[in-house]
């Protein structure tokens, strides 16, 4: 694979399945080079045969759900240079019909009432006078923000408290009367219809009401949200409390949403219950100290399944828990949990679930990190079994009919997506083949799985990636982020753009990793650097042992944790022909107040002491590097801030290490993953350019 490759990519989402069970609709995304973006078409899948066929033609067309009745799409339609807006198309016939004109767009997928008659979504609320919300006010003219909290920015988001996130209903418009006035069309050619977005009325919106009472949102009629309509469409914001609302849930009964909840200065959000009904006040379910994740009603509605982490006393103990899957009985006349039914089906130490929640007729599909992978696990009848997995990465999971059978999107070896048809018993047979392009035109080469030992003793799992032809081949040390995350087997374009460039790529899960308990996701806690490092080190020379690896030619490079990894190596080292460190964590001390996860993130992991967190910093031992360093950085990370990557510069700089700074202007902490097209371009030829001076092939 070249960097230029990128532009193969196809990118499946997550599916919607039509309820009669024999066709299925994806939202596919690619980058496109030329233009900078990643537009999206909606896709039509036969699930019989795997055929697909063009099924909408908007610039960027993404989270399609159907309707209970089978009678509606609705999915967020982005114009070109506009917002996601909330669409609905109706499979009888016609066109498309936008119902909302946020002015923030509208975020997240769009969700059913039981009924077919209303949907709920979510959509950030700006605050009057920002965000472009009076003409003539930009940026650089708004009022100061006044914050009094740790948590008040989030890198992708930037500045949050002053446009929360809320969520709301809009009724399903009656089918169209022929003896109507013509809609007008907007000048996508897209017909307009609706309104749906609300805006809070006065100047009160800068209050940041603490989320944690139950019915703390402001009940006068004054304070109500005012719904902006248009004909045919009624819209009503359901919550109030100026917090992030997210992932609504419909009751069985469609009366009222089960929403999760941020709080002030928290890990942990709450799962609310709102009616449908404006601004209506929450009531908090009732799960104790256990941290919510996503949660699902069971088919007859008498259960509602949730995943539930234990981050401790404080709930901050957020560094290799994983949630549990519980059950209770869902009371309707209460909306609430039954007193005492709440119970944990799953041992989170043993079974670390991650990501999805399915309900699948009388089964529960979960989603695993299980040793590199992200498999496919099924509850049925109290036990519980692996129904997808292999050298996979499951991002999706949508339930196809009442027998326990569904449609998985997942990454695997030879593609970057694809859509699987999961039987209710058997093996998963691939629906779509997306990576034909990639495979043809690029070239994939597969990792060879291999396990090392540390000096301790313990076992360090990854892989090595083997370019084509004669060795031994120069080699790179690549270490992921986190740390707690993991390196996978499947399509993972940093591999294959080294490994297609002649680099034999060495990537491995040490101690702190994701996917192997919670044991070895902690055992780095206070000690950065140590048996983390052991790790990373005793795994590439075991991997040095192919006499297909050049052990004499190697380099290092990382992003995030695996930028502080690389650095640190650096300060103990200097058997590395030259370093890449992308978007590191370098220094604890100025990472509390300069991150947006610096005020919890430095003292859980590194501790708060001076000479402990001095002992872990790459930053205290700048003086000790001789490695000629790249470093790569986005001038709007707020994860591992530009200060960080600017100071590493310079240091190296001031003491005449060979260094140069790559600094991307508009990319957050995820320019290696979803920076614009022709950043991430411009960042692999960087990254070759630079290896070809110091570690050239052949």
């Amino acid at each position: 694979m070249r960097p230029e490759h990128l532009s193969l990519f196809r990118m499946p989402g997550r599916a919607a399945v039509h309820p009669d069970g024999t066709w299925a609709v994806v939202s596919i995304a690619r980058p496109d080079t030329e233009e900078d973006t990643y537009p999206a078409t909606l896709w039509r899948v036969d699930l019989t045969d795997g055929s697909t066929t063009p099924f909408s033609h908007g610039w960027r067309d993404t989270q399609p759900t159907f309707s209970p009745d089978g009678k509606r799409l609705a999915y967020l339609r982005q114009a070109k240079g506009d917002k996601p807006q909330l669409a609905l198309l109706d499979l009888t016939g016609g066109e498309p019909e936008v119902l909302t004109s946020h002015p923030l767009g509208v975020s997240g997928a769009p969700e059913f009432s039981p009924d077919s008659t209303r949907i709920a979504y979510t959509a950030r609320v700006p605050e009057q006078g920002r965000y472009g919300t009076v003409d003539g006010v930009g940026p650089g003219a708004e009022p100061p923000r006044h914050i009094t909290r740790f948590s008040y920015r989030r890198d992708g988001a930037g500045f949050y408290l002053d446009r929360p996130q809320h969520v709301f209903v809009v009724e399903v418009p009656d089918p169209a009367d022929p003896t109507a006035d013509l809609p007008r069309r907007d000048a996508t050619g897209t017909v307009a219809r609706g309104g749906g977005d609300a805006q809070r009325g006065g100047d009160d919106q800068s209050a940041h009401t603490d989320a944690g009472a139950a019915g703390s949102a402001k009940d006068t009629d004054k304070d109500q949200p005012k719904p902006v309509t248009r004909p045919g469409v009624s819209g009503r914001q359901i919550t109030t409390v100026d917090e992030d609302h997210d992932s609504p849930v419909w009751t069985p009964d469609g009366t009222h949403l089960v929403v999760a909840r941020s709080r002030p200065d928290a890990l942990a959000g709450v799962l609310a219950v709102h009616a449908d009904q404006p601004g209506s006040p929450d009531q908090s379910l009732e799960v104790g100290q256990l941290v919510p994740g996503p949660v699902a009603f069971s088919t007859d509605g008498s259960t509602l399944w949730l995943l539930l982490s234990d981050y401790g006393p404080d709930q901050r103990d957020f560094i290799g828990p994983a949630p549990a899957l519980h059950r209770a009985d869902w009371d309707s006349a209460r909306v609430q949990l039954a007193p005492g039914s709440l119970q944990r089906l799953t041992d989170p130490e043993e079974m670390p679930l991650a990501g999805a929640l399915e309900v699948a007729g009388t089964d529960v599909l979960l989603g695993r990190q299980h040793r590199g992978t992200t498999e496919v696990l099924r509850y049925r009848a109290g036990e519980l079994s692996t129904a997808y997995s292999g050298e996979v990465e499951t991002s999706a999971v949508r339930a196809v009919g009442p027998d326990g059978a569904a449609v998985v999107t997942a990454a695997s070896a030879d593609s970057a997506g694809d859509l699987w048809l999961l039987p209710a018993g058997g093996e998963a047979t691939r629906l779509t083949d997306l990576g034909a392009r990639l495979r043809a035109e690029a070239g994939v080469i597969s990792p060879e799985e291999r396990e090392a030992t540390s000096p301790d003793g313990y076992p360090v799992h990854g892989w090595v990636a083997v370019p084509e032809g004669e060795g031994p081949h120069p080699v790179l040390l690549l270490i992921h982020g986190g740390p707690h995350a993991q390196y996978t087997p499947t399509f993972f374009d940093e591999v294959q753009t080294y490994a297609g460039a002649g680099y034999a790529v060495v990537f491995c899960n040490p101690r702190g990793s994701a996917g192997y308990g919670r044991a070895h996701g902690r055992a780095i806690t206070g000690g950065f650097g140590d048996r983390d490092a052991a790790d990373v080190l005793a795994f590439l020379d075991d991997a040095l042992t192919d006499p297909r690896l050049d052990a004499q030619r190697v380099g290092v490079l990382g992003g995030s944790y695996g930028g502080y990894m690389t650095a640190w190596l650096t300060t103990r080292t200097d058997r590395f022909a030259a370093a890449i460190v992308e978007r590191g964590f370098l220094d604890p001390a100025s990472f509390v107040g300069s991150a947006d996860i610096g005020w919890f993130f430095s003292q859980a992991y590194v501790g708060s002491d001076p000479e402990q967190v001095a002992a872990q910093s790459p930053m205290a031992h700048l003086d000790k590097v001789s490695t000629p360093t790249l470093v790569i950085h986005s001038e709007q990370d707020w994860r591992c801030p530009v200060e960080q990557g600017q100071r590493w510069y310079v240091g190296l700089k001031q003491r005449g290490v060979p260094t140069e700074l790559l600094l991307f202007s508009g990319e957050g902490h995820e320019l290696s993953r979803a920076g614009t097209p022709k950043h991430r371009l411009a960042r692999f030829e960087h990254i070759l350019r630079w290896w070809e001076r110091y570690l050239p092939v052949g």
